[in-house]
This record gives C-alpha cells, structure tokens and sequence, in this order.
C-alpha cells in the first residue's frame, strides 16, 4: 500500500502579528510549524502502516524553510518526504496549489491513499483536499474522524456532521480530509530525529514536475488576496451614575434614543 500526505507549515497563528502600515504579516520571530489538523493525517497513515504495512510519503509545497516540516514528518515515521519549492509556485491561491500538487502525485506514481488535513489554520478555506481529489480525479470523503481498511480492497469512514456522522464506504485509491478527533498524533523519537537527518528531504522544483507555468503560482490564481488588515474593534462605554430607579429610567431613555428597545423586545 502506498500513501501520500499532503501536508503545509504555517505560522503559528498564536504569535501572528500584521504589520499596520503595509498589512503584512510579520513573519520575524514567528515559529512556523506542521499544519496541526495535518498532524492527525500523518498519524493516520502511520497508523495503517503499523497495522499492516505501507509506504507513506510526506509532500509539500512552499519556501525553502517547509524543509523543518518535512523533516518532523520523516522523524516520526514516514519512509519519503518531498518538497515543492520555487519562485515559479510563489503566490498560489488553493487552485493553484491543488494543481501543483496533483501534477507531483502524477509524478510520484500509483497510489492508494491521498490523505489530507481538513484545513490549514492559516487561510482556513478547506479547499485543497477537495480540488486535489477532483483534479486526480478519485473519490474523495471529507471530516474524516475513523477509518477502517476493509478486506475487499475498501474503506469504511466515519464523517463528523454537525449532529453525529454518518458512515460513508468507498474504493481506493481516494482521498480523505481528516478532522482532530480522528487519532493522536506521535512525537518523533530521537531515532527517528537522527533517521530524518541522515535522509534529508528531496526538493523539487517547476523543472521536475510536469506543470503548466500558466497554472501555478500567482499567474495561475484566479484569486488573489488584495490586503490584509486587522479589524479596528472601537468600544463606546456610557457609565450611569444615581438610584437604581435613576439608572434605570436613564438606561431607557437611552436605548429608546438608539432604537434598541424595540429591538430587544421583539
């Protein structure tokens, strides 16, 4: 069996700061690390492997630096790691991405599994796994949170809805988006660590990839973000001083003022 995990760093959004003259984020200073819903991903197919045998790939797309990513995906487990890194995919909306990605999976391959986060914590769009699953054209099976491998070549899922799941089957190869519930992710043994370094990860760049140039990065974005800024949150405090009857007839009168007595009475 072989499976490929796709996966991304991202800034880890609890330091994130923007910049408020150019809207940028500031990257200085801000660790990045594995995507975490991509986390429970690797696990999964770290998993099946335990149980009974595979080979599991990491890939990724973005700067020279996703190579830390890559390495903590090979420390804990996973037999390949592969990078796509050039200027030629810089500015890549997820359409973009999805497609750059699909075409290094052609290139990998046969496969069996293509195994996915739900989304990543820095754009939040869900997309990918699905694009990518259209454009390799396989079934794909969102909200992942079980799977089970069936004898017949099959897998058995349970998708999280908003008020239970359902039980969804299906052929491989295909694709899953998976959520947190679904496992716990590993750390990487110290093993593992000298394993990843030892091995290194393999980069690829637009010249190693059968890719359309009109396709990928900014040029092939049918999206694009104009700019990025921090809401303003603008808070207006009005003390009532007296009695309780003053406060009271003075919240009214105030609220009748605004129009939202009305309002809160229906």
């Amino acid at each position: 069996m072989r499976i490929i995990v796709c996966i991304k760093q991202v800034p880890d959004t609890t330091e994130v700061r923007i910049d408020p003259r150019t809207g940028t984020l500031i990257r200085t200073g801000v660790p990045s690390i594995i995507n975490p819903e991509d986390r429970h991903a690797l696990e999964a197919a770290l998993t099946i492997k335990d149980q009974c045998g595979a080979e599991v790939i990491a890939l990724s797309m973005g700067p020279p630096q996703a190579e830390d990513a890559l390495l903590e995906a090979l420390a804990m487990g996973v037999d390949r790691a592969i990078l796509l890194t050039d200027r030629a995919f810089a500015g890549a909306d997820t359409a973009a991405t999805s497609y750059t990605l699909a075409q290094a999976i052609k290139q990998l391959g046969p496969y069996d599994l293509v195994l996915t986060g739900r989304q990543a914590i820095d754009g939040d769009t869900a997309q990918v796994g699905p694009q990518l699953a259209e454009l390799l054209d396989i079934p794909q099976v969102t909200y992942v949170q079980k799977i089970e491998l069936l004898s017949d070549g099959t897998c058995r899922l349970q998708r999280a809805l908003e008020r239970g799941y359902e039980i969804v089957e299906t052929r491989l190869p295909a694709l899953f988006t998976v959520i947190k519930e679904l496992n716990t992710p590993r750390y990487p043994s110290i093993r593992g660590i000298m394993r990843a370094l030892r091995q290194g990860v393999t980069v690829w760049t637009a010249n190693d990839v059968p890719v359309d140039p009109n396709l990928i990065g900014l040029k092939g974005s049918p999206t694009q973000v104009q700019r990025t800024f921090v809401p303003e949150h603008k808070r207006n405090c009005v003390m009532l001083k007296g009695s309780l009857d003053e406060v009271t007839t003075a919240l009214v009168e105030e609220l009748k003022e605004r129009r939202l007595l009305k309002a809160l009475a229906t």
